[in-house]
């Protein structure tokens, strides 16, 4: 069975590239900006075919995978370049793999939580356990768990997440109470050596959270963007403890580690309806994850092009005159050498620490 849930995780990588380029493929056709080539995958192309102006092409290495549109970075006198399309179609064209990305992750959770899952525990306090040191500093069976340091909490595992996060035991808790928002300042949520209901002794709040609502259309599709909004979360929080130095190179994972992991979960699982959930629920999350990573403002990305065409666009309206986009093919093309050399670097990595075990 691990051999079919690697399968599964690479189909589900190949797919998730698909619907980012697809994003880009149909918002440029859609607003007529020449496609030169579609491809899924990069390096060596192993088979295509010809429609049309557009070259579709399927190539060796499973790493990535591009929409060629004419004139990206420099202008080819095309009038249906990318260059030459008004700039708010390029920031249309640019955003679209991202939003697909999104909408994946999105309908993903929603199918999952409409046909699997339990929907999620919201942050309904629904008891206290014996002992509690929070029921006495104004929290109430009812309430419901607002935000934490202005953070907003959409269900319990958002509650769970922030929490912990927090660098003190103390935080403004802002809670629902009959429709009503308020704010408990300095609430304290110290874990107590406390005895659950099922008798297990541990450190705990000795708050629960047992509400869950009914399963309907409308309840389905909010707890999936309360999902996709946890991922985003994980995915920053992530950024951050790399760029804080909290995390470093070796905590890091590509294709190889995720595709491990993805195929780990659903071997685990009890069943293989079970495990064939599991892993799409991690799909869910790596879709949200690149678009996420895809819109950051770095050169050779889709946030790293949005940023140098809104740079370009307020120039060009204050200088009235255009910029050589040559210059900046240049740092996109130094950029890109910079990412497939860290790429690489990781997938070695990977590969290794699997044969070292």
């Amino acid at each position: 069975m691990t051999f079919f849930y690697i399968l599964f995780a690479i189909l589900i990588f190949g797919f998730l590239i698909f619907v980012h380029e697809l994003g880009h493929f149909l918002t440029a056709k859609l607003l007529g900006v020449r496609v030169n080539e579609f491809s899924i995958n990069m390096g060596p192309k192993l088979f295509g075919w010809k429609r049309g102006e557009t070259q579709y092409s399927f190539r060796l290495l499973p790493i990535g995978g591009f929409c060629a549109m004419e004139g990206e970075d420099e202008d080819t006198g095309d009038p249906r370049s990318f260059l030459n399309a008004a700039w708010w179609k390029r920031l249309i064209i640019l955003c679209a793999g991202a939003f697909m990305n999104l909408l994946t992750g999105f309908l993903t959770m929603a199918l999952l939580f409409g046909f699997v899952f339990q929907l999620p525990a919201s942050a309904k306090v629904t008891g206290f356990m014996e002992g509690n040191v929070v029921e006495a500093q104004g929290l109430r069976i009812g309430d419901e768990l607002y935000a934490i340091n202005g953070r907003r909490i959409y269900m319990k595992s958002d509650f769970d997440l922030l929490e912990s996060r927090l660098t003190s035991d103390r935080c403004d808790l802002t809670i629902l109470r009959d429709g009503e928002k308020l704010v408990l300042k300095d609430f304290n949520l110290t874990r107590a050596e406390l005895t659950d209901a099922q008798g297990n002794t541990g450190k705990y709040l000795g708050i629960y959270f047992g509400a869950v609502e009914e399963k309907r259309f409308s309840t389905v599709n909010r707890y999936a963007a309360f999902q996709c909004v946890d991922f985003t979360r994980m995915v920053w929080y992530g950024l951050q403890d790399l760029i804080g130095g909290r995390v470093g190179l070796r905590e890091m994972g590509g294709p190889v580690k995720i595709v491990e992991v993805m195929a780990e979960t659903g071997t685990n699982a009890r069943s293989v309806l079970d495990g064939i959930a599991n892993v799409l629920y991690l799909g869910a999350f790596i879709a949200v994850n690149l678009a996420v990573m895809n819109m950051l403002p770095i050169p050779a990305l889709d946030g790293g092009r949005v940023l140098f065409l809104l740079i370009h666009t307020v120039l060009e309206a204050v200088m009235k005159k255009k910029i050589d986009p040559k210059y900046e093919g240049w740092i996109h093309a130094g950029a890109m050498v910079l990412l497939l050399g860290l790429m690489a670097l990781i997938f070695i990595k990977d590969i290794w620490q699997m044969i070292a075990g």
